[in-house]
């Protein structure tokens, strides 16, 4: 059970009423994302209150009318999931640099320099995104702050978002197991099979190819034959 001192808020309002908990920190964001713990080693104190810093409590009536329970353990695990959980500084911190780097990633993945064609690597898009003070939103997905963010870094980082189809033909021996692989992490558009090959067309990010063509390199010992017949911007 984490100390009082170092326990921070986790509030839901209902029915018109704020209800709070004294919560471990960590614990509880985590229990807020899936994972499960003993709610006991979460709460600092067993207790629901209208105003946790005045040590102002509900009562079991109130309790009961806005849960359907009086029961501290079921209503905390509820407010924990439901509502809203202080941060602490350096939860904010870690959440921000996760958001980012989740950002920079999928940039990375989609995106090329126009110039070489060749995909930025992550961190060199990190560093343009602190160059430019771009802001990120820590709770906000990340596939939907892409727009803006390119909007900021394109000054200092020229990026193009594009999408490439390619064709491959893959010796009929290695064909079923690269096809599995294939189909989980690319868009085949088209596919026939030969008696002794397999023809597909697939659609991937630009900055993707060499990850997925080193991927199928390996599967086919080297054996793969590639040609990109489309590319596009997004």
């Amino acid at each position: 059970m984490v100390s009082v001192e170092n326990a921070v808020i986790a509030r839901l309002t209902k029915n018109k009423m704020l209800f709070e908990i004294l919560v471990d920190p960590d614990k509880a964001l985590e229990m807020k994302k899936g994972a499960q713990y003993s709610i006991e080693n979460v709460l600092a104190v067993n207790d629901v209150f209208k105003d946790s810093k005045k040590g102002d409590r509900h009562t079991s009536k109130e309790l009961q009318t806005a849960f359907g329970t009086s029961d501290v353990f079921r209503i905390a695990g509820e407010i924990i999931k439901e509502g809203e959980i202080q941060l602490t500084t350096e939860q904010r911190n870690r959440m921000l640099e996760d958001k980012k780097k989740e950002i920079a990633s999928i940039i990375s993945r989609q995106g090329i320099d126009p110039k070489t064609k060749l995909p930025h690597p992550p961190q060199r898009i990190m560093n343009a995104m602190k160059e430019a003070r771009v802001q990120i939103d820590t709770f906000k997905p990340a596939k939907d702050q892409i727009s803006a963010v390119l909007d900021k870094i394109q000054a200092i980082l020229p990026i193009s978002l594009e999408r490439v189809e390619v064709a491959i033909r893959i010796p009929i021996e290695y064909a079923g197991k690269a096809s599995s692989v294939l189909r989980e992490i690319a868009a085949v558009k088209k596919d026939e099979w030969t008696s002794d090959s397999w023809i597909a067309v697939i659609e991937i990010p630009a900055g993707m190819q060499g990850d997925i063509y080193e991927k199928l390199n390996n599967l086919t010992s080297g054996r793969v034959q590639v040609k990109i017949i489309k590319e596009y911007k997004i």
